[in-house]
């Protein structure tokens, strides 16, 4: 009689391990069972009533923040690299982008490798300290990039605005804004560190941000004017400055066009390559950067509100959206501040020849450095 093995071998131990994962997540189990003790203290009862979130949310968030931080890393990198080493690229103006760059390549730098590591782990494993200090970064870093983007348009406001009558920016000028971002936004992200708002895991674990569910007066007036300083304030600010830019050039464009008229040519510039008019090219600008602003950071503020005002139910699943469309900003901004920038981009042909898809970069111009080349020629 031939005797039958009772091994059931690797694969079959490898269906038994994922099959106990997924019972685990079907059963009574919460997304907090998996939370290491000296956490427990931070984690809110809210999030007792959920399951632990499916293994693949886990999997899918990790690889998507790991490609993000990558990019990002890469990419703002060439910006700071490109833009401090260039001459032709070292201008007060520039000194804000580079300033930009630098934040969002310190966000992702910082916080895209433990997050990927939580994730591995499905649960926050560095500890309430490290829980503290992520957060603090995460609010420190996005703080400072909103409020480069607002000086950077409050620069262009100045230089197309004002026109000749604008005081030009200077390298001292330049770098005490960047003081006062970093100090302003530094004054603001720590204050929960000291008592005032909390710093606390969200709902899927594996990050930290502010606690949306303590309804105190001190945690309610921290997110509150937070939002006001850190959201509100730039947004209007931004949207002022791009209102009148737009509507600055657009005159300027008639008065050509009406002047060209009256002596009988078909423009009085040297070199019109593009049919769409310049103040056509500078509302998508506007609009590009206003509209991506919006997706980085409007799913964040929607969490927070909802979780201090309960005008609806988060759960872990939707606490990820907001994680990666802050975190994604650091992504595309130095597509929007630096790629655009013919310099730029003539700087990285010549650098890395490999990342040019034609034979000679052509310099189409760029709204997105109108600044920087109406201080280069002023006569244009």
């Amino acid at each position: 009689m031939a005797i039958t093995s009772l091994d059931p071998g690797p694969g079959a131990a490898a269906l038994q391990a994922w099959g106990g994962q997924m019972a685990a997540f079907g059963s009574n189990e919460t997304v907090v069972d998996k939370v290491l003790p000296d956490m427990l203290h931070l984690i809110d009862a809210h999030w007792h009533q959920f399951p632990p979130m499916n293994p693949l949310w886990h999997g899918l968030l990790g690889f998507v923040i790991g490609v993000l931080g990558f990019i990002s890393v890469t990419g703002n990198g060439m910006v700071v690299y490109i833009f401090t080493t260039t001459k032709s690229l070292k201008t007060p103006s520039n000194i804000l982008v580079v300033n930009l760059a630098f934040s969002d390549f310190l966000m992702m730098f910082m916080m895209a490798p433990p997050m990927v590591i939580n994730c591995y782990n499905e649960t926050w494993v560095f500890g309430p300290l490290a829980c503290q200090l992520y957060a603090c970064a995460g609010s420190l870093y996005g703080c400072v990039s909103i409020w480069t983007m607002t000086m950077i348009a409050f620069d262009r406001y100045n230089v197309i605005v004002k026109g000749i009558a604008a005081k030009p920016m200077t390298i001292n000028g330049a770098l005490l804004r960047v003081f006062f971002i970093w100090a302003f936004s530094l004054a603001w992200t720590v204050a929960p560190l000291f008592g005032w708002g909390r710093y606390v895991p969200e709902g899927n674990m594996t990050a930290c941000g502010t606690d949306y569910f303590d309804q105190s007066i001190s945690n309610m007036t921290y997110i509150l004017l937070y939002s006001i300083a850190c959201y509100y304030a730039p947004l209007f600010l931004i949207i002022y400055s791009y209102f009148f830019i737009v509507q600055a050039v657009a005159a300027h464009e008639k008065a050509m066009r009406e002047q060209a008229k009256k002596m009988n040519v078909a423009s009085l510039r040297s070199s019109d390559q593009a049919n769409t008019s310049a103040e056509c090219k500078l509302a998508k600008v506007a609009l590009m950067t206003i509209s991506l602003w919006f997706m980085a950071w409007t799913p964040y503020l929607v969490i927070n509100y909802a979780g201090i005002f309960k005008t609806m139910t988060i759960s872990p699943l939707v606490t990820i959206w907001g994680s990666v469309f802050a975190k994604a900003n650091a992504v595309y901004n130095p597509i929007v501040y630096g790629i655009s920038h013919p310099k730029y981009r003539a700087a990285l042909y010549a650098r890395f020849p490999g990342l040019s898809c034609q034979s000679a970069p052509e310099d189409t111009g760029s709204v997105a450095s109108a600044a920087t080349a109406t201080e280069e020629k002023p006569s244009a």
